[in-house]
């Protein structure tokens, strides 16, 4: 069977549909992507300023 390249088989699932085979595939290697980050992170020192910073004007 040729591939039609429909690009289903490249979503991070576990099943997809194959058009090329009509039929159901299970994705055996499901490609994991890792949770990153970003923002302030307690103990740097522009966010314990800007935590002051705002805890100041609440305060008030």
């Amino acid at each position: 069977m040729n591939c039609i390249h429909c690009e289903n088989c490249k979503l991070n699932t576990k099943y997809f549909y194959c058009i090329a085979k009509n039929d159901f595939v299970l994705n055996e290697q499901p490609t994991i992507s890792e949770k990153i980050r970003t923002g302030w992170k307690k103990g740097v020192k522009e966010y314990e300023l800007h935590r002051r910073k705002l805890r100041k004007e609440v305060e008030i």
